[in-house]
């Protein structure tokens, strides 16, 4: 039997958000040759992994688990989430090479056909714990202390208004190449998109203003309360909503913030304030506000909105979008790794529709051969373009 704490551990881990000192509690745990069964069950059940794990292995998971530890404590690198790519190679190597995943992530296949990676959605809440959220049948959303919140049907998650008169926050991170959908305690409902997180109170209090902050992409469908103004921390932005149909994307790697707003009104704000005197940029229906980071600008244009909102219904658009760009939307989309090593391709632009619930990567790079000439191979579960 698995005590809670070492699952939140093990879910930590896997997720890539433990620390040193969560690591340490772990490796003394598996040092026990009593706890490999339970960890090897434990790991297949939550993650659909099915392992085949000899003490040989173990033994060298205890080696890599310190050699971590003893890494960060020397860094003195205390931060909360530990390097990804670090900690996806471990994981690996964690693992073990009798891994099979269900879905086939680490099937061997032939050389042209991609096996897109599957990452797990999390939950984690306002004590720090991480659950990980499936999307299938339905499950009770309890808080720390166990009192029921909300219900997770699919993929949605619909939260119940309260009397709590505390704002106690949970935070939502959907990886690449999944979807999810909340239901905020007042009925707003928020669409979140592949390699996006939401940080949100589990239940408003009246008087006080709502507010959430967003990481990545997200379609708002926001309830009308002008005595509780709603607002969306985008980063450096501050998007004030008054009841409204709005979709935000704010990748940290992208150059500009950008609102596209459907219906309703909003008004966009830097959230710095040093520029606290900047007037605040209304947008109206049916046009962009962008935000530029290098010049702290706010533009805004006119566009066809369903450019920008056509991911929730299983398409991306792209008009004139440089392949840049179009690479990290596939990448976030399918959950794939796209190396481009054609510089003079990444600043071209391009047109393309791409239906992604019946099109497969593969489909899509043999259209953009076809119709480009754009010469790619696939590599170790990479496409690399050259």
């Amino acid at each position: 039997m698995i005590s809670k704490e070492i699952e939140n551990l093990i879910v930590k881990y896997i997720s890539q958000a433990a620390t040193a000192a969560d690591l340490d509690v772990l490796n003394k745990w598996i040092k026990d040759d009593r706890n490999h069964v339970a960890f090897k069950d434990f790991v297949k059940t939550h993650f659909a992994i099915t392992l085949a794990m000899n003490d040989s292995d173990i033994n060298k998971i205890k080696e890599e688990l310190q050699k971590e530890i003893n890494r960060d404590k020397k860094a003195n690198y205390n931060r909360r989430f530990l390097s990804v790519m670090k900690y996806a190679a471990i994981a690996i190597f964690f693992i073990g090479v009798g891994i099979i995943w269900q879905q086939g992530i680490f099937e061997n296949t032939e050389a042209d056909i991609i096996i897109p990676r599957t990452d797990v959605i999390t939950l984690e809440l306002e004590n720090g714990d991480i659950e990980v959220i499936t999307e299938a049948g339905t499950t009770q959303v309890q808080n720390s202390n166990g009192k029921v919140v909300g219900v997770r049907q699919g993929n949605k998650l619909v939260y119940d208004q309260s009397e709590e008169l505390k704002l106690v926050y949970n935070t939502l991170t959907v990886p690449n190449g999944k979807q999810f959908n909340i239901v905020l305690s007042d009925g707003s409902n928020v669409h979140l998109n592949s390699g996006s997180s939401i940080k949100y109170p589990i239940n408003f209090i009246k008087g006080q203003k709502r507010e959430v902050f967003l990481t990545g992409e997200a379609f708002f469908d926001v309830v009308h309360d002008k005595e509780n103004a709603f607002v969306v921390n985008a980063q450096e932005l501050a998007i004030h909503v008054h009841g409204t149909k709005f979709n935000v994307s704010n990748y940290p790697e992208d150059r500009d913030t950008e609102v596209v707003l459907v219906e309703g009104s909003v008004g966009l704000k830097e959230s710095n304030l040093e520029n606290g005197d900047k007037d605040e940029v209304y947008l109206k229906p049916g046009y962009m506000g962008v935000y530029n980071r290098s010049d702290n600008n706010i533009y805004q244009e006119e566009v066809n909105t369903s450019i920008y909102t056509s991911w929730m219904n299983g398409n991306l658009v792209f008009r004139n979008i440089s392949f840049e760009n179009i690479i990290q939307k596939l990448q976030r989309h399918y959950n794939v790794v796209i190396i481009n090593n054609n510089e003079k391709l990444a600043h071209e632009t391009f047109n393309a529709t791409i239906e992604t619930q019946h099109e497969t990567i593969e489909q899509v790079f043999n259209y953009f051969n076809k119709v480009y000439q754009i010469e790619y191979k696939i590599i170790e579960n990479k496409i690399i373009i050259h």
